[in-house]
Parts: structure tokens; sequence; C-alpha cells
């Protein structure tokens, strides 16, 4: 198809490493997520997978989570989710985002 030849340009440039930290990471709001997954297929750098099952015992369906040093901040999976499903992945300026998670992006 032909969204899927575009994501192939894209992975392909982007070469799933990141060359600098990004503006923007998106963060998944894990008790609004449906565990849907319609973000997955978009995503450039194929950074978003479930949570582990074992995390969500009480859930049929585990949302999803994103592998924050691999994603590149393009906005995407929050612009699908927002249009197409429950608007819970948040775009956050990365200084926000490792103060929040307490962590550091690679980049």
């Amino acid at each position: 198809s032909l969204r899927r030849q575009r994501q192939m340009c894209i992975r392909d440039r982007v070469m799933q490493t990141k060359k600098r930290k990004p503006k923007l990471m998106a963060a998944v709001d894990e008790d609004n997520c449906t565990g849907c997954q319609v973000c997955v297929p978009f995503c450039p750098v194929d950074c978003i997978e479930p949570v582990s099952k074992s995390k969500y015992d009480n859930r049929p369906i585990p949302p999803v989570q994103i592998r924050y040093n691999e994603c590149i901040g393009c906005q995407i999976c929050a612009r699908v989710c927002t249009q197409l499903t429950w608007d819970a992945i948040r775009m956050l300026p990365i200084s926000e985002f490792e103060e929040k998670y307490e962590m550091t992006i690679e980049g």
C-alpha cells in the first residue's frame, strides 16, 4: 500500500537510530489507552509495543508503550490516536518529559 511504502521510506531515512535528541516525546496515558494498537503501524521507527500482559492482569487488552530511546518525536502516533481512536498519547517537551518520568533520553 502507499502508506506502507511511505513508512518504509521514512524508516529507511531514520535508519532506526536517532541522530539527535527529539524536541518532543510521546507519552502514553496507560489508564486511558484502550490497547487498540491503531498507532503501531503508523510509527516510522517501530517503537510502539503492547505493555506486558503480566503488568495488567485485570485488563483483557493491555495498553501500548513507547520505547523512549527509539522515539524520534514525530507526533504521528499522537495524531493517529487523537483522530482515529481515544486520545491517549500526548507529546511532551523533552525537558518536561524527562522531569516527569525521571529519565534522560539519549540522542
